[in-house]
Protein backbone atom coordinates (compact mmCIF):
# COMPACT_ATOMS: atom_id res chain seq x y z
CA UNK A 1 0.00 0.00 0.00
CA UNK A 2 1.44 3.47 -0.59
CA UNK A 3 -1.87 5.41 0.21
CA UNK A 4 -4.26 3.09 1.63
CA UNK A 5 -6.48 6.04 2.51
CA UNK A 6 -7.96 7.07 -0.59
CA UNK A 7 -6.86 3.30 -1.87
CA UNK A 8 -3.74 4.01 -4.00
CA UNK A 9 -2.32 0.43 -3.60
CA UNK A 10 -0.12 -0.84 -6.18
CA UNK A 11 -0.92 -4.18 -7.59
CA UNK A 12 0.88 -6.66 -10.22
CA UNK A 13 0.25 -9.61 -12.00
CA UNK A 14 -0.07 -10.67 -15.11
CA UNK A 15 -2.54 -12.82 -17.26
CA UNK A 16 -2.05 -14.78 -20.43
CA UNK A 17 -2.85 -11.97 -22.82
CA UNK A 18 0.05 -9.49 -20.54
CA UNK A 19 2.44 -12.29 -19.76
CA UNK A 20 2.17 -12.83 -24.36
CA UNK A 21 3.50 -9.21 -24.69
CA UNK A 22 6.11 -9.08 -21.97
CA UNK A 23 7.47 -12.38 -23.71
CA UNK A 24 7.57 -10.49 -26.68
CA UNK A 25 8.77 -7.32 -25.38
CA UNK A 26 11.85 -9.61 -23.88
CA UNK A 27 12.55 -11.42 -26.47
CA UNK A 28 13.13 -8.14 -29.44
CA UNK A 29 15.41 -6.36 -26.85
CA UNK A 30 18.53 -8.24 -27.50
CA UNK A 31 18.01 -7.99 -30.88
CA UNK A 32 17.68 -3.83 -30.73
CA UNK A 33 20.67 -3.83 -28.90
CA UNK A 34 22.54 -5.92 -31.46
CA UNK A 35 20.93 -4.14 -34.57
CA UNK A 36 22.42 -1.00 -33.05
CA UNK A 37 26.01 -2.69 -32.49
CA UNK A 38 27.32 0.06 -35.16
CA UNK A 39 24.36 2.22 -35.87
CA UNK A 40 24.83 4.08 -32.60
CA UNK A 41 28.66 5.50 -32.82
CA UNK A 42 27.82 8.58 -30.12
CA UNK A 43 26.12 8.56 -26.59
CA UNK A 44 26.15 4.70 -26.89
CA UNK A 45 26.14 4.71 -22.73
CA UNK A 46 22.88 6.97 -22.68
CA UNK A 47 21.69 5.47 -25.89
CA UNK A 48 21.34 1.81 -23.94
CA UNK A 49 19.84 3.43 -20.61
CA UNK A 50 17.20 4.86 -22.23
CA UNK A 51 16.26 1.74 -24.34
CA UNK A 52 16.28 -0.43 -21.20
CA UNK A 53 14.31 1.96 -19.73
CA UNK A 54 11.77 1.37 -21.97
CA UNK A 55 11.46 -1.50 -21.98
CA UNK A 56 11.02 -1.43 -18.00
CA UNK A 57 8.31 0.89 -18.35
CA UNK A 58 6.59 -1.02 -21.00
CA UNK A 59 6.33 -4.27 -18.82
CA UNK A 60 5.51 -2.10 -15.51
CA UNK A 61 2.06 -1.30 -18.19
CA UNK A 62 1.93 -5.09 -18.82
CA UNK A 63 2.07 -5.81 -15.12
CA UNK A 64 0.02 -3.31 -13.47
CA UNK A 65 -3.42 -3.94 -12.28
CA UNK A 66 -4.22 -0.80 -10.61
CA UNK A 67 -4.81 2.29 -12.37
CA UNK A 68 -2.21 4.73 -10.81
CA UNK A 69 0.99 2.14 -11.61
CA UNK A 70 -0.86 1.27 -14.93
CA UNK A 71 -0.76 5.38 -15.34
CA UNK A 72 2.46 6.02 -14.20
CA UNK A 73 4.04 3.29 -16.39
CA UNK A 74 2.44 3.99 -19.42
CA UNK A 75 3.25 7.94 -19.66
CA UNK A 76 6.38 7.04 -17.97
CA UNK A 77 7.31 5.29 -21.77
CA UNK A 78 6.90 8.21 -23.06
CA UNK A 79 10.54 9.80 -21.53
CA UNK A 80 12.93 7.13 -23.02
CA UNK A 81 10.83 7.11 -26.09
CA UNK A 82 11.07 11.25 -26.90
CA UNK A 83 15.03 10.84 -26.13
CA UNK A 84 15.62 7.83 -28.30
CA UNK A 85 13.95 10.25 -30.62
CA UNK A 86 15.10 13.50 -30.35
CA UNK A 87 18.60 12.21 -29.29
CA UNK A 88 19.55 9.18 -31.75
CA UNK A 89 17.00 10.25 -35.36
CA UNK A 90 17.29 11.79 -38.24
CA UNK A 91 17.51 15.22 -40.05
CA UNK A 92 14.15 15.76 -38.52
CA UNK A 93 14.32 13.91 -35.53
CA UNK A 94 12.69 17.43 -33.40
CA UNK A 95 9.58 17.83 -34.69
CA UNK A 96 9.43 14.22 -34.79
CA UNK A 97 9.90 13.50 -31.01
CA UNK A 98 7.76 16.63 -30.45
CA UNK A 99 4.86 15.71 -32.12
CA UNK A 100 5.13 11.99 -30.69
CA UNK A 101 5.56 13.18 -26.82
CA UNK A 102 2.51 16.02 -27.38
CA UNK A 103 0.18 13.38 -29.47
CA UNK A 104 0.68 10.57 -26.96
CA UNK A 105 0.61 12.91 -23.31
CA UNK A 106 -2.98 14.86 -24.60
CA UNK A 107 -4.54 11.63 -25.20
CA UNK A 108 -3.29 10.44 -22.10
CA UNK A 109 -4.47 13.30 -20.00
CA UNK A 110 -8.13 12.35 -21.46
CA UNK A 111 -7.64 8.45 -20.50
CA UNK A 112 -6.82 9.68 -16.56
CA UNK A 113 -9.65 11.93 -16.56
CA UNK A 114 -11.98 8.96 -17.20
CA UNK A 115 -10.61 6.81 -15.02
CA UNK A 116 -10.07 9.83 -11.99
CA UNK A 117 -13.88 9.81 -12.49
CA UNK A 118 -15.08 6.02 -12.42
CA UNK A 119 -12.76 6.04 -9.23
CA UNK A 120 -14.31 9.13 -8.27
CA UNK A 121 -17.84 7.07 -8.75
CA UNK A 122 -16.76 4.59 -7.06
CA UNK A 123 -15.80 6.26 -3.73
CA UNK A 124 -19.00 8.34 -4.08
CA UNK A 125 -21.43 4.66 -4.24
CA UNK A 126 -19.18 2.62 -1.69
CA UNK A 127 -17.45 4.76 0.74
CA UNK A 128 -14.25 4.22 0.17
CA UNK A 129 -11.14 4.87 -2.82
CA UNK A 130 -10.19 1.98 -5.16
CA UNK A 131 -8.08 2.29 -8.12
CA UNK A 132 -8.03 -1.53 -8.30
CA UNK A 133 -8.80 -2.50 -12.26
CA UNK A 134 -10.80 -5.11 -10.92
CA UNK A 135 -12.72 -3.42 -8.66
CA UNK A 136 -13.32 -0.47 -11.35
CA UNK A 137 -14.38 -2.87 -14.03
CA UNK A 138 -16.69 -4.51 -11.70
CA UNK A 139 -18.90 -1.09 -10.67
CA UNK A 140 -18.71 0.34 -14.15
CA UNK A 141 -19.73 -2.35 -16.22
CA UNK A 142 -22.90 -2.63 -13.85
CA UNK A 143 -25.60 0.42 -15.62
CA UNK A 144 -26.70 0.23 -12.55
CA UNK A 145 -23.91 2.40 -11.23
CA UNK A 146 -22.67 4.08 -14.74
CA UNK A 147 -25.28 5.22 -16.74
CA UNK A 148 -25.25 4.50 -20.39
CA UNK A 149 -24.76 7.83 -21.38
CA UNK A 150 -21.78 8.22 -18.92
CA UNK A 151 -20.72 5.26 -20.20
CA UNK A 152 -20.17 6.54 -23.50
CA UNK A 153 -17.77 9.74 -22.16
CA UNK A 154 -15.38 7.23 -20.33
CA UNK A 155 -14.95 5.20 -23.46
CA UNK A 156 -14.24 8.60 -25.19
CA UNK A 157 -11.86 9.70 -22.90
CA UNK A 158 -10.29 6.55 -22.71
CA UNK A 159 -9.91 5.73 -26.63
CA UNK A 160 -8.59 9.30 -26.60
CA UNK A 161 -5.43 7.82 -25.15
CA UNK A 162 -5.67 4.15 -26.62
CA UNK A 163 -6.39 5.14 -29.73
CA UNK A 164 -3.31 7.43 -30.16
CA UNK A 165 -1.14 5.02 -29.33
CA UNK A 166 -2.76 2.19 -31.88
CA UNK A 167 -2.90 4.42 -33.76
CA UNK A 168 -6.38 4.68 -35.12
CA UNK A 169 -7.70 6.81 -37.93
CA UNK A 170 -7.70 9.93 -37.91
CA UNK A 171 -5.05 9.97 -34.74
CA UNK A 172 -2.39 8.06 -36.34
CA UNK A 173 -0.45 11.01 -38.29
CA UNK A 174 2.73 11.31 -35.23
CA UNK A 175 3.91 7.64 -36.44
CA UNK A 176 4.73 7.70 -39.89
CA UNK A 177 7.24 10.67 -39.01
CA UNK A 178 8.62 9.13 -35.97
CA UNK A 179 9.13 5.70 -37.61
CA UNK A 180 10.40 7.25 -40.28
CA UNK A 181 13.42 9.50 -37.96
CA UNK A 182 13.51 7.17 -35.25
CA UNK A 183 16.56 4.92 -34.73
CA UNK A 184 16.70 1.30 -35.86
CA UNK A 185 16.12 0.14 -32.25
CA UNK A 186 13.81 2.89 -31.72
CA UNK A 187 11.37 2.12 -34.89
CA UNK A 188 11.62 -1.90 -34.05
CA UNK A 189 10.26 -0.72 -30.11
CA UNK A 190 7.59 1.28 -31.92
CA UNK A 191 6.17 -1.10 -34.23
CA UNK A 192 6.41 -4.35 -31.88
CA UNK A 193 5.64 -2.92 -28.18
CA UNK A 194 4.69 0.69 -28.12
CA UNK A 195 1.37 0.15 -30.39
CA UNK A 196 0.35 -2.58 -28.16
CA UNK A 197 0.00 -0.45 -25.50
CA UNK A 198 -2.81 1.16 -27.32
CA UNK A 199 -4.61 -2.09 -27.97
CA UNK A 200 -3.45 -3.64 -24.65
CA UNK A 201 -5.62 -0.94 -22.66
CA UNK A 202 -8.40 -1.56 -25.15
CA UNK A 203 -8.25 -5.14 -23.97
CA UNK A 204 -8.02 -4.03 -19.95
CA UNK A 205 -10.22 -1.45 -19.84
CA UNK A 206 -12.39 -0.21 -22.40
CA UNK A 207 -13.77 -3.79 -23.55
CA UNK A 208 -14.71 -4.95 -19.66
CA UNK A 209 -15.55 -1.63 -18.19
CA UNK A 210 -17.71 -0.04 -20.52
CA UNK A 211 -20.07 -2.85 -22.18
CA UNK A 212 -22.75 -0.58 -22.78
CA UNK A 213 -21.16 2.16 -24.62
CA UNK A 214 -19.09 -0.49 -27.33
CA UNK A 215 -22.45 -2.28 -28.27
CA UNK A 216 -23.39 1.35 -28.72
CA UNK A 217 -20.74 2.87 -30.46
CA UNK A 218 -19.03 -0.31 -31.54
CA UNK A 219 -19.95 0.18 -34.88
CA UNK A 220 -18.42 3.66 -35.49
CA UNK A 221 -14.83 2.09 -33.87
CA UNK A 222 -14.97 -0.40 -36.69
CA UNK A 223 -15.74 1.85 -39.47
CA UNK A 224 -12.18 4.20 -38.16
CA UNK A 225 -10.48 1.11 -38.60
CA UNK A 226 -11.40 -0.01 -41.81
CA UNK A 227 -10.58 3.41 -43.54
CA UNK A 228 -7.53 3.35 -41.65
CA UNK A 229 -6.73 -0.37 -43.23
CA UNK A 230 -7.83 1.02 -46.60
CA UNK A 231 -6.27 4.67 -46.25
CA UNK A 232 -3.13 3.90 -45.01
CA UNK A 233 -2.48 1.05 -47.67
CA UNK A 234 -3.55 3.33 -50.62
CA UNK A 235 -1.09 6.01 -48.76
CA UNK A 236 1.90 3.11 -49.15
CA UNK A 237 1.60 2.87 -52.70
CA UNK A 238 2.92 6.69 -53.02
CA UNK A 239 5.69 5.94 -50.58
CA UNK A 240 9.25 6.05 -52.24
CA UNK A 241 11.13 5.99 -48.71
CA UNK A 242 11.13 2.57 -47.29
CA UNK A 243 10.99 3.23 -44.03
CA UNK A 244 7.97 5.50 -43.95
CA UNK A 245 6.11 2.84 -46.32
CA UNK A 246 6.64 0.04 -43.42
CA UNK A 247 5.33 2.68 -40.86
CA UNK A 248 1.94 3.15 -42.82
CA UNK A 249 1.80 -0.66 -43.34
CA UNK A 250 1.55 -0.71 -39.64
CA UNK A 251 -1.17 1.69 -39.66
CA UNK A 252 -2.99 -0.40 -41.35
CA UNK A 253 -2.28 -3.53 -40.38
CA UNK A 254 -3.51 -2.33 -36.33
CA UNK A 255 -7.12 -1.91 -38.28
CA UNK A 256 -7.34 -5.51 -38.38
CA UNK A 257 -6.25 -6.30 -34.58
CA UNK A 258 -8.67 -3.20 -33.90
CA UNK A 259 -11.68 -4.84 -35.36
CA UNK A 260 -10.76 -8.27 -33.81
CA UNK A 261 -11.28 -6.51 -30.57
CA UNK A 262 -14.77 -4.50 -31.26
CA UNK A 263 -15.46 -8.50 -33.09
CA UNK A 264 -16.63 -9.09 -29.65
CA UNK A 265 -16.06 -13.04 -29.97
CA UNK A 266 -13.51 -15.45 -28.77
CA UNK A 267 -12.36 -15.75 -32.33
CA UNK A 268 -11.90 -12.02 -33.15
CA UNK A 269 -10.12 -11.51 -29.28
CA UNK A 270 -7.78 -14.34 -30.16
CA UNK A 271 -7.04 -13.23 -33.54
CA UNK A 272 -6.25 -9.42 -32.13
CA UNK A 273 -4.13 -10.97 -29.86
CA UNK A 274 -2.14 -13.12 -32.17
CA UNK A 275 -1.91 -10.17 -34.06
CA UNK A 276 0.07 -8.10 -31.50
CA UNK A 277 2.43 -10.55 -31.38
CA UNK A 278 2.83 -11.28 -35.14
CA UNK A 279 3.17 -7.87 -36.08
CA UNK A 280 5.10 -7.40 -33.23
CA UNK A 281 7.67 -9.84 -35.10
CA UNK A 282 7.18 -9.32 -38.59
CA UNK A 283 7.53 -5.72 -38.49
CA UNK A 284 9.87 -5.36 -36.13
CA UNK A 285 12.74 -7.53 -37.91
CA UNK A 286 11.51 -5.36 -41.21
CA UNK A 287 12.70 -2.33 -39.43
CA UNK A 288 16.10 -4.40 -38.58
CA UNK A 289 16.24 -5.58 -42.17
CA UNK A 290 15.73 -1.74 -42.90
CA UNK A 291 18.59 -0.47 -40.39
CA UNK A 292 21.17 -2.71 -41.69
CA UNK A 293 20.68 -1.93 -45.26
CA UNK A 294 20.56 2.05 -44.10
CA UNK A 295 24.47 1.12 -42.67
CA UNK A 296 25.91 0.73 -45.76
CA UNK A 297 23.92 2.12 -48.16
CA UNK A 298 22.98 5.51 -46.01
CA UNK A 299 19.56 5.50 -48.35
CA UNK A 300 15.99 4.38 -47.76
CA UNK A 301 14.77 5.55 -51.04
CA UNK A 302 13.55 3.31 -53.65
CA UNK A 303 14.90 5.53 -56.32
CA UNK A 304 18.22 5.33 -55.60
CA UNK A 305 18.44 1.75 -54.57
CA UNK A 306 17.45 -1.64 -55.67
CA UNK A 307 18.32 -5.18 -57.35
CA UNK A 308 19.98 -5.82 -53.56
CA UNK A 309 19.13 -9.91 -54.33
CA UNK A 310 22.44 -9.92 -55.94
CA UNK A 311 24.98 -7.79 -54.01
CA UNK A 312 23.37 -8.58 -50.51
CA UNK A 313 21.65 -12.47 -50.79
CA UNK A 314 21.68 -13.32 -47.30
CA UNK A 315 19.72 -9.68 -46.39
CA UNK A 316 17.62 -10.75 -49.05
CA UNK A 317 16.54 -13.98 -47.78
CA UNK A 318 15.60 -12.78 -44.47
CA UNK A 319 13.63 -9.05 -46.10
CA UNK A 320 11.46 -11.70 -48.32
CA UNK A 321 10.35 -13.96 -45.12
CA UNK A 322 9.24 -10.92 -43.09
CA UNK A 323 7.64 -9.51 -45.95
CA UNK A 324 5.82 -12.79 -46.64
CA UNK A 325 5.09 -12.98 -42.85
CA UNK A 326 3.62 -9.49 -42.78
CA UNK A 327 1.81 -10.13 -46.26
CA UNK A 328 -0.12 -12.84 -44.29
CA UNK A 329 1.88 -16.46 -46.22
CA UNK A 330 0.17 -19.40 -44.98
CA UNK A 331 2.75 -21.09 -43.03
CA UNK A 332 3.56 -17.75 -41.52
CA UNK A 333 2.38 -16.12 -38.53
CA UNK A 334 0.39 -13.06 -40.24
CA UNK A 335 -1.57 -15.25 -41.64
CA UNK A 336 -2.87 -16.81 -39.07
CA UNK A 337 -3.75 -13.24 -37.14
CA UNK A 338 -5.50 -11.89 -40.09
CA UNK A 339 -7.58 -14.19 -41.12
CA UNK A 340 -9.05 -15.27 -37.34
CA UNK A 341 -9.35 -11.32 -37.54
CA UNK A 342 -11.28 -11.18 -40.97
CA UNK A 343 -13.78 -14.17 -39.60
CA UNK A 344 -14.00 -12.86 -35.99
CA UNK A 345 -15.56 -9.66 -37.61
CA UNK A 346 -17.29 -11.43 -40.31
CA UNK A 347 -19.12 -13.48 -37.74
CA UNK A 348 -19.89 -11.04 -35.49
CA UNK A 349 -23.65 -10.16 -36.71
CA UNK A 350 -26.27 -8.67 -34.01
CA UNK A 351 -29.03 -12.27 -33.41
CA UNK A 352 -26.02 -14.20 -35.12
CA UNK A 353 -27.30 -17.83 -34.54
CA UNK A 354 -23.85 -18.80 -34.65
CA UNK A 355 -23.84 -18.18 -30.58
CA UNK A 356 -21.13 -14.95 -31.41
CA UNK A 357 -23.60 -11.94 -31.96
CA UNK A 358 -21.89 -8.44 -32.30
CA UNK A 359 -22.35 -4.79 -33.81
CA UNK A 360 -19.79 -5.55 -36.96
CA UNK A 361 -20.64 -8.01 -39.88
CA UNK A 362 -19.62 -9.05 -43.29
CA UNK A 363 -19.24 -5.81 -44.66
CA UNK A 364 -16.72 -5.11 -42.52
CA UNK A 365 -14.94 -7.73 -42.94
CA UNK A 366 -15.04 -7.68 -46.62
CA UNK A 367 -13.32 -3.83 -46.90
CA UNK A 368 -10.78 -4.84 -44.32
CA UNK A 369 -9.90 -8.15 -47.11
CA UNK A 370 -10.10 -5.34 -49.61
CA UNK A 371 -7.24 -3.53 -47.37
CA UNK A 372 -5.31 -6.67 -46.89
CA UNK A 373 -4.97 -7.42 -50.66
CA UNK A 374 -4.20 -4.01 -51.14
CA UNK A 375 -1.24 -4.27 -48.59
CA UNK A 376 0.13 -7.79 -50.50
CA UNK A 377 -0.01 -5.95 -53.05
CA UNK A 378 2.26 -2.91 -52.38
CA UNK A 379 4.43 -5.02 -49.72
CA UNK A 380 5.63 -7.31 -52.74
CA UNK A 381 5.76 -4.23 -55.25
CA UNK A 382 8.10 -2.64 -52.81
CA UNK A 383 10.21 -5.95 -51.84
CA UNK A 384 10.41 -6.50 -55.95
CA UNK A 385 11.95 -3.55 -56.67
CA UNK A 386 14.10 -3.25 -53.34
CA UNK A 387 15.41 -6.88 -53.79
CA UNK A 388 14.62 -7.88 -57.36
CA UNK A 389 14.28 -4.82 -59.69
CA UNK A 390 17.07 -3.29 -62.00
CA UNK A 391 20.39 -2.95 -59.55
CA UNK A 392 21.20 0.49 -58.42
CA UNK A 393 23.17 1.73 -55.80
CA UNK A 394 24.14 5.43 -54.41
CA UNK A 395 27.40 6.79 -55.54
CA UNK A 396 30.14 6.24 -52.72
CA UNK A 397 28.30 4.07 -50.88
CA UNK A 398 31.53 2.06 -49.95
CA UNK A 399 33.04 5.18 -48.14
CA UNK A 400 30.65 5.30 -45.39
CA UNK A 401 30.77 1.89 -43.80
CA UNK A 402 33.53 -0.97 -42.80
CA UNK A 403 30.63 -3.44 -43.07
CA UNK A 404 30.78 -6.41 -45.40
CA UNK A 405 28.86 -6.10 -48.20
CA UNK A 406 26.40 -8.42 -46.79
CA UNK A 407 24.89 -9.47 -42.98
CA UNK A 408 27.66 -10.61 -40.70
CA UNK A 409 27.77 -13.13 -37.98
CA UNK A 410 26.15 -10.71 -35.59
CA UNK A 411 23.55 -9.32 -37.77
CA UNK A 412 22.38 -12.96 -38.94
CA UNK A 413 21.85 -13.78 -34.88
CA UNK A 414 19.90 -10.86 -34.58
CA UNK A 415 17.53 -11.91 -37.31
CA UNK A 416 18.04 -15.60 -37.81
CA UNK A 417 15.56 -16.54 -34.20
CA UNK A 418 12.93 -13.74 -35.21
CA UNK A 419 12.47 -15.75 -38.85
CA UNK A 420 11.96 -18.98 -36.51
CA UNK A 421 9.42 -17.39 -34.42
CA UNK A 422 7.81 -16.25 -37.55
CA UNK A 423 7.45 -19.93 -38.92
CA UNK A 424 6.51 -21.64 -35.65
CA UNK A 425 3.65 -19.49 -35.16
CA UNK A 426 2.30 -19.91 -38.56
CA UNK A 427 2.61 -23.27 -38.01
CA UNK A 428 1.93 -24.26 -34.36
CA UNK A 429 -1.15 -21.68 -33.54
CA UNK A 430 -2.33 -23.57 -31.07
CA UNK A 431 -0.23 -23.16 -28.03
CA UNK A 432 -0.97 -19.26 -28.15
CA UNK A 433 -4.80 -19.75 -29.02
CA UNK A 434 -5.12 -22.02 -26.13
CA UNK A 435 -3.63 -19.63 -23.60
CA UNK A 436 -5.53 -16.66 -24.66
CA UNK A 437 -9.28 -18.19 -24.69
CA UNK A 438 -10.20 -17.87 -21.10
CA UNK A 439 -8.96 -14.19 -20.85
CA UNK A 440 -11.10 -13.47 -23.98
CA UNK A 441 -13.77 -15.45 -22.60
CA UNK A 442 -13.81 -13.42 -19.82
CA UNK A 443 -14.02 -10.38 -21.04
CA UNK A 444 -16.45 -11.03 -23.35
CA UNK A 445 -18.64 -12.89 -20.93
CA UNK A 446 -21.28 -9.72 -21.21
CA UNK A 447 -21.63 -9.27 -24.26
CA UNK A 448 -24.15 -11.86 -25.60
CA UNK A 449 -27.02 -10.52 -23.27
CA UNK A 450 -26.29 -7.13 -24.29
CA UNK A 451 -25.91 -7.41 -27.95
CA UNK A 452 -29.38 -9.58 -27.77
CA UNK A 453 -31.29 -6.82 -25.80
CA UNK A 454 -30.18 -4.36 -27.86
CA UNK A 455 -31.35 -6.25 -31.17
CA UNK A 456 -34.87 -6.57 -28.96
CA UNK A 457 -34.97 -2.89 -28.01
CA UNK A 458 -34.39 -1.90 -32.21
CA UNK A 459 -35.18 -5.09 -34.34
CA UNK A 460 -33.63 -3.46 -37.31
CA UNK A 461 -30.29 -4.04 -36.21
CA UNK A 462 -31.07 -7.67 -36.89
CA UNK A 463 -31.76 -7.49 -39.89
CA UNK A 464 -28.51 -8.37 -41.32
CA UNK A 465 -28.62 -12.02 -40.45
CA UNK A 466 -31.51 -12.76 -42.57
CA UNK A 467 -29.51 -12.34 -45.41
CA UNK A 468 -26.38 -13.50 -44.57
CA UNK A 469 -25.26 -17.14 -44.13
CA UNK A 470 -24.44 -18.51 -40.83
CA UNK A 471 -21.27 -19.32 -39.44
CA UNK A 472 -19.73 -21.51 -36.65
CA UNK A 473 -16.73 -20.99 -36.00
CA UNK A 474 -15.19 -21.17 -32.00
CA UNK A 475 -10.96 -21.97 -31.60
CA UNK A 476 -11.34 -24.36 -28.62
CA UNK A 477 -9.14 -26.45 -27.04
CA UNK A 478 -11.58 -29.58 -28.55
CA UNK A 479 -11.31 -28.13 -31.80
CA UNK A 480 -7.50 -27.11 -32.40
CA UNK A 481 -6.63 -30.66 -30.81
CA UNK A 482 -8.67 -32.76 -33.21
Amino acid sequence: SVLPGIGVNIILGVDSVSLLLILLNVFLMPACVLGSWHAITERRREFYVWLMVLGACVMGVFLARDVIAFYTFFEASLVPGFFLLAIYGGEDRRAASFKFFIYTFVGSLFMLLGLVYVAWQYAQKNGEWSFAIQDLVNFTSNPENISVTEQGWIMLALLAGFAVKVPLFPLHTWLPLAHNQAPTAGSVNFAAVILKLGLYGIYVFVLPMVPEAVVEYGPFIGILAVIGIIYAALICWVQTDVKKLVAYSSVSHMGFAVLGLFALNPVGMQGAVYYMLSHGFATGALFLCIGMMYERYHTKDLREIGGLAKTMPVWSFFFVVFVMASVGLPGLNGFISEFLCLIGTFISVPGAESGYPGVLGPWFAVFAALGMVLGAMYLLYMTGKLCFGPERQPDGHVEHTDLPRDLDTREIITLAPIAIVCLVLGLVPWPILHAVEPASQQVLEPYPELVTRMVEQDPALGAIETNEPTVTLAVTTEQTDR
